[in-house]
């Protein structure tokens, strides 16, 4: 039961208070150690930079690790303060549905900087239902990275599975990109974070089935693009209705996304949201998973 006790604290911290100082976060400190590296190491060969990169990914999850086990050495309660500290960090409901709720706005300016501030393609040309889109398609992905993903691994790791999950998931968000820069420094990273988003992006999928599950299983059987992070996206416009788009690189059918849709993909998320704490709820009050986080 001591999981599930750190599980519901570090809930109603996220829900009531939000995200932690920034200086105090530790998905900011993986962000630090990664940027520092970056900075640093001058591009060579591409074997040089694959090795480069791995040792890159191996430092933050050890650091990950590391601050994970913290509260197995620490008295009560200082223990459990610590646990529900770095379980609340692992994951973000509230500042996910508070990013993507600042899009909605009607002023054009003010919805192209907010949804810049929420993905990293670049909004410069895109139009109002791009933006739109945009603005969806990281509510849908996010869903999976920030809530499902790492809860996941709590249920099956404890705090160190959350916590890691967490440190690769920043990895890849921070040096995954297909570009000269990063293409073999980031590689081992964006592989690893491929490899640990495979069941919860599909877990995920499962949980849009009973907002309607045979229009989400066909959008599902048209996400193809990508190994994960179309699939979330995929059934989210099958609820919606509507089409999601990244120019370039996937598109799923529907209408044209109006700013309504955004308020409209907000309501699926907290539906999906509860169905998962709901589910994560019961396992850890029945000892069901071999979760470790005790």
């Amino acid at each position: 039961m001591e999981a599930l006790i750190v599980f519901a604290f570090a809930l109603l911290w996220d829900l009531l208070l939000g995200e932690p100082p920034a200086m105090l976060h530790p998905v900011v400190w993986f962000g630090r150690i990664v940027g520092l590296v970056d900075s640093h190491y001058k591009r060579r060969s591409p074997a040089l930079n694959f090795l480069a990169g791995a040792v890159t990914a191996f430092l933050v999850v050890t650091f990950a690790f590391l601050l994970s086990i913290l509260p197995f050495f620490a008295p009560f309660p200082l223990s459990y303060a610590l646990a529900v500290y770095l379980l609340k960090s692992s994951f973000a409901v509230r500042s996910l549905h508070e990013h993507v709720a600042r899009t909605m706005t009607e002023d054009p300016e003010e919805k192209r900087r907010a949804v810049s501030m929420i993905v990293s393609r670049d909004v410069g040309e895109l139009d109002n239902s791009h933006l739109n889109s945009a603005s969806i398609e990281s509510l849908a992905e996010n869903l999976n990275d920030s809530v499902v993903a790492p809860l996941f691994y709590f249920l099956l790791f404890g705090l160190p599975g959350a916590l890691t999950y967490r440190a690769v998931n920043t990895l890849d968000a921070m040096l995954g990109y297909r570009n000269e820069t990063y293409e073999y420094f980031g590689k081992f990273s964006a592989r690893l974070d491929d490899a640990l988003n495979f069941i919860p992006a599909r877990l995920t999928v499962l949980l849009y089935l009973p907002l309607g599950a045979g229009k989400v299983l066909h959008h599902y059987r048209l996400a193809k693009f990508k190994i994960n992070s179309d699939k979330p996206i995929a059934v989210m416009s099958a609820v919606l209705g509507v089409w999601l788009e990244k120019p370039g690189f996937y598109r799923f059918p529907g209408r044209t996304p109006e700013n309504e849709d955004i308020k409209r993909a907000l309501r699926v998320y907290w539906v999906i949201v509860a169905e998962w704490i709901i589910i994560v709820s019961i396992l850890l009050a029945t000892e069901a998973c071999p979760c470790l986080g005790r």
